[in-house]
Order: C-alpha cells, then sequence, then structure tokens
C-alpha cells in the first residue's frame, strides 16, 4: 500500500510536501506498514477515497484515524493520498491528463500542509476533504486557478436558465478555486487559466459540456468595493461575475483565514500592511461582517 522508505521521501517531494516533515513522515510510514490494524484502516480508506473515481460530486466520507491526537493522527491522511496516487495517476493517464497539470493538482497537498503549519506551527493535514477533490479527478490547477467539474445547486441553476444557458439533464459547471501561496490574482494570469481550461476540458472531458465558470467565496462580497479601488486584482475578479446571491449567515473567519492564516486571530490585532488586510480588518473593527458571494459568469 505504500512505497518504502527511499521512494516514499521522492512521493512526498513530488506531491511538494514541505521538506522539513519528510523525514518524520518517512519514520511514521513504518509504523503504518508494521501494524495490521493500522493497515487495514488504510486500506478501508483507500477504497473509500477512489470509489467511483472521476465522479462529479461522488460523496466521499474518509474515515477519521481515532488514536489519541498526535503527529500521526493529524498526518494519516498523507500516506492514504499517498496510497491512492496509483489509482489517480492511471485515472489521469486514461484520460490524457498531461504529467505537469497532474503534479501541480496534486502538489496541493503540500500547499495543505504549509497552510496546517503556518496555523499551528506542527505538521499536519488542514483540510482532508478538500484533498479528495484532486485525488478522484474531480479538480484541477490550470495556471492561476483550480476548476472544479460540479452540478450547480438549485438557485444558481435557475439563474443560469433564466439567463438563457441550456441547464437541461447532465449540464456541468466548472467552480473556480483560488489557490494560497501562488501569487497575485492578475487579471492576466486568470485569463490565462481560463484560456488553459477551455482547451483542457474539451480535450481531456469532451463528453462534459460546461455551461458556466461558479464561484462562491467571500471574495465576492460587494463590500469589499467600499474598500478596494476600482483596478484592485480583487475588485476586477469580482467585476467577472453575474452575482446570484450573497449569504446572510456571517462568514467573518473567511476572509481572516485566508488573508491572516489564522480564522482565531482576536480583530483588535489584525495587521495592516496590505490594502486588502486594512480592508478585511478596518471592517471587522467597525463592527461589520463579512459573507460568503455566489456568482457566475458563461463559458
Amino acid at each position: 500500500m505504500l512505497p518504502d522508505a527511499d521512494e516514499l521521501a521522492e512521493v512526498l517531494l513530488d506531491l511538494a510536501v514541505p521538506h522539513e516533515d519528510i523525514n518524520a513522515l518517512v519514520r511514521m510510514g513504518r509504523r503504518v506498514t508494521d501494524d495490521p490494524e493500522l493497515l487495514r484502516f488504510l486500506r478501508a480508506s483507500v477504497e473509500e477515497l477512489v470509489r467511483g473515481m472521476g465522479e462529479v460530486g461522488g460523496a466521499v466520507d474518509l474515515p477519521q484515524l481515532d488514536w489519541a491526537s498526535g503527529p500521526l493522527q493529524r498526518c494519516f491522511p498523507v500516506y492514504v493520498f499517498v496510497a491512492a496516487l496509483p489509482y489517480t495517476r492511471a485515472y489521469h493517464r486514461a484520460r490524457g491528463i498531461p504529467a505537469d497539470v497532474s503534479r501541480r493538482t496534486l502538489a496541493d497537498l503540500g500547499r495543505n500542509m504549509t497552510v496546517h503549519r503556518r496555523r499551528y506551527g506542527r505538521a499536519g493535514v488542514q483540510a482532508p476533504w478538500w484533498l479528495t477533490r484532486h485525488f478522484r479527478g474531480e479538480l484541477y490547477q490550470l495556471g492561476r486557478l483550480q476548476f472544479e467539474r460540479t452540478r450547480p445547486g438549485q438557485r444558481t441553476a435557475r439563474a443560469l436558465t433564466a439567463a438563457g444557458l441550456d441547464m437541461g439533464s447532465g449540464a456541468l459547471c466548472l467552480n473556480l478555486h483560488i489557490p494560497d501561496c501562488l501569487g497575485p490574482l492578475s487579471p492576466a494570469a486568470c485569463e490565462r487559466s481560463l484560456a488553459l481550461a477551455a482547451d483542457f476540458f474539451a480535450t481531456h472531458y469532451p463528453e462534459e459540456k460546461f455551461r458556466a465558470a461558479l464561484c462562491h467565496s467571500w471574495l465576492l462580497d460587494g463590500q469589499l468595493k467600499q474598500y478596494l479601488p476600482a483596478d484592485s486584482n480583487i475588485v476586477r475578479f469580482q467585476d467577472r461575475f453575474h452575482i446570484v446571491h450573497e449569504d446572510r449567515e456571517q462568514a467573518d473567519t473567511e476572509p481572516v483565514q485566508f488573508v491572516f492564516g489564522d480564522p482565531e486571530l482576536a480583530v483588535g490585532t489584525l495587521p495592516r500592511r496590505t490594502a486588502v488586510e486594512r480592508a478585511v480588518g478596518d471592517h471587522l473593527r467597525a463592527g461589520g461582517h463579512w459573507y460568503i458571494g455566489h456568482g457566475w459568469f458563461p463559458l
């Protein structure tokens, strides 16, 4: 289920796992392969992950290792994703996915671990549920943006139909995600990603018709325009979308997490070094709240 120690280190490097975590992960990997109970748990987890590989919106419920909190519990999803890697790569090969797209997509594991260490100061996987999309062939990184094959929710589907898009049986959309640690969200970078996506999905998923690009994010909260100039990257990103609606449930921790790295930071301590930091923090300090916006544009 797992490669040997030498190969495991190389695989972890390919997945962009932080260098400082690799030695410990290799050591703990021996515990997993030497313990029959852990090995059975690993097999069951991989089976759950790869079942229905490539399905859009397939339900995946990765079991959590029921051990006392510690490095093995925090890092066990790494071994699940490594053990599932041959299945993911076989699916990518069958679809003709270029090796560089596969590598950059699956390297989100390392980015996820970097975010975890930045927040907690120790090794771990921040959001294993999020990474299941990458390893099941539902999501791909193409340039600055990530694109997830998805079906729109009922409210969005009604908006798309009202706008004249054919949302008949089987119609799909692409959810846009903005990964961390990849530089500014410039209009040129977004245009390049969208061009890459148009070619990628037409080539590798020709039987699927993607009607619109969707985004569900605090970046689509219209209040940001009160703080940022019209030519800012975030405002220009917003302007691509038709806004379906904004949630009325407060989502203050979302921008705090993505801008400052920790959703639990005290509002009064938030730095004011950049325009975005000032916008997020000043709005909260003034008693305001942030909300998730839901938008789309046609493909």
